[in-house]
């Protein structure tokens, strides 16, 4: 295994070494980081605005790029979280806790290092975690069928609805709209018109791309927008001394390792990822601390622990993606996307058909993390300058390319109304409190869930108990159906409500 673990990683350091690939992980660290620095902007919004250029890329380039904008967005939104005291990306919430108290206290420069080295560590261990567990996650799924499939999309639904913020009842219902959505368009067996109200336009479905752009992105400008323009305070003087001491040292190494671990774990888990990570992490350092009551004023453990933990959970995300084919949070549910757009099905088939996208992706992400300390670290400057711009000269600008972006996948002007559309309901869900990513989920694994529900029926002569009969798909029903109930627990779910709610 170790042999063969060796020449697959050969593979992959040969394909992401070539110049073209160097210069698209370059150019998505650089993306990464600036929209993790910029309040307001985000992953999931800028990898849907720039899925339409992957059509010209070659699939390795293409992912190679998107994943370095996901977790290179981590990096950047700790920045923002200890200079401004803003999240410039939802899992660094948790970092402004004591991030920007350590800025205010003259420790800026070691509250940065200490988040761009314990992220480092973090990515570097979680891509081992990646490459040797993908073969083996593989392996078991080429065993699966239609019928363990459909099982399995639904512990991940389940997984994203009681792993996301806010209200259980609330994330489940999303996950309906989600899969009502997705229904939206042609029926594949019978070709008949389905939900479409007459709008010739709806025939081919409502695009994912169209429902993320507009949730996520057309959203957050307005709620930034309406936010009453939140004043920064940018922590400018004194990022000197950036090398942390021994004693930092001795107090973050241990809540890196522990960051790493629990990041590596929670990242694989359906609806977890980078924030459900970074927000157990802190909720984790605080509790095994000798000194709880320093949490909050500038605990150097409550940096590195949740920076380790968001950069280790979100490249541990993509385990479920190209192994399985399931997504589990928005960011993957758009990689899924991408694989589509180059006519690649997500799931095992990945590793054996296209062994160089898998194992290129994999050594990227080594090189990515690299990339991303030289950026991080040496640049401070820059970025802190860009803090500085008003939010209303970045959403102009942001707001054309997202149309633009939107109106190049089918040269269509009737999807930017959809999108539209959907920002202003995704601004009703955000004043509604309803969280969004259930709903994408539910809209892309949607179809992929009736696909393989119509073809287990077919197989089994219309027979609906095959689901139980079969010991696989039997225990990722009964697991599905054991996290909803037990999050349902009233003791549970208010420890659920803590872990998000962590002093933020």
């Amino acid at each position: 295994m170790t042999v063969e673990l060796v020449a697959n990683l050969s593979l992959g350091f040969h394909t992401a070494l070539t110049l073209g690939n160097l210069g698209w992980c370059f150019l998505g660290v650089l993306l990464g980081t600036l929209i993790g620095v910029l309040p307001g902007l985000g992953p999931v919004p800028t990898i849907a605005m720039l899925l339409p250029i992957t059509y010209t890329l070659p699939p390795v380039s293409a992912l190679i790029m998107l994943a370095g904008i996901f977790y290179g967005a981590q990096y950047g939104g700790s920045t923002t979280s200890i200079l401004v005291n803003l999240p410039g990306e939802a899992s660094s919430v948790v970092t402004c806790l004591d991030g920007h108290q350590m800025a205010k206290q003259g420790r800026a420069g070691v509250a940065l290092s200490i988040a761009a080295l314990g992220s480092f560590f973090a990515g570097t261990v979680s891509t081992l975690v990646l490459a040797a567990s993908g073969p083996w996650l593989g392996e078991l799924a080429i065993t699966f069928g239609p019928t363990e499939y459909f099982s399995l999309m639904v512990l991940g639904l389940a997984g994203a609805t009681v792993l996301s913020h806010g209200s259980l009842l609330k994330s489940v219902a999303m996950v309906f709209l989600g899969l009502l959505l997705g229904l939206v368009g042609t029926d594949i067996n019978s070709g008949a018109l389905r939900y479409t109200f007459g709008v010739p336009e709806l025939g081919d479905g409502i695009g994912f791309v169209i429902i993320a752009m507009g949730v996520f992105g057309f959203a957050e400008i307005i709620i930034n927008l309406t936010g009453g323009g939140t004043e920064r305070e940018v922590v400018t003087n004194e990022i000197t001394g950036l090398w942390p001491s021994k004693q930092d040292f001795r107090e973050a190494a241990p809540a890196v390792l522990r960051g790493t671990v629990l990041g590596s774990l929670l990242g694989v888990l359906p609806g977890g990822g980078a924030m459900l990570s970074s927000f157990a992490s802190y909720a984790l350092e605080k509790k095994i601390s000798r000194h709880p009551e320093r949490f909050g004023k500038g605990a150097i453990e409550g940096v590195a622990g949740p920076e380790s933990a968001n950069n280790a959970g979100a490249q541990t995300s993509f385990i479920p993606m190209l192994t399985l084919g399931i997504p589990g949070n928005a960011t993957m549910a758009l990689m899924v996307g991408a694989l589509m757009i180059h006519n690649i099905q997500p799931g095992p088939q990945v590793m054996t058909g296209n062994p160089e996208l898998f194992w290129g992706l994999v050594a990227s992400m080594w090189i990515g993390n690299l990339m991303l300390v030289v950026l991080n670290l040496p640049l401070i400057g820059m970025w802190v300058k860009l803090l500085t711009v008003p939010y209303r000269f970045l959403y102009p600008a942001i707001l054309v390319f997202c149309a633009i972006g939107i109106y190049s996948i089918s040269n269509n002007t009737f999807d930017i109304y959809q999108a539209a559309l959907f920002g202003l309901f995704g601004y009703l869900l955000h004043l509604l409190e309803c969280p969004p990513a259930p709903l994408l989920l539910g809209s892309i694994l949607g179809p992929m869930m009736e696909e393989n529900l119509r073809r287990a029926l077919l197989i089994s002569g219309g027979d609906a108990w095959v689901f139980l009969r079969r010991p696989i798909s039997l225990g990722l029903l009964v697991a599905a159906g054991a996290l909803v109930v037990i999050l349902a627990l009233p003791a549970l779910r208010s420890k659920r409500e803590e872990a998000f709610q962590e002093e933020v």
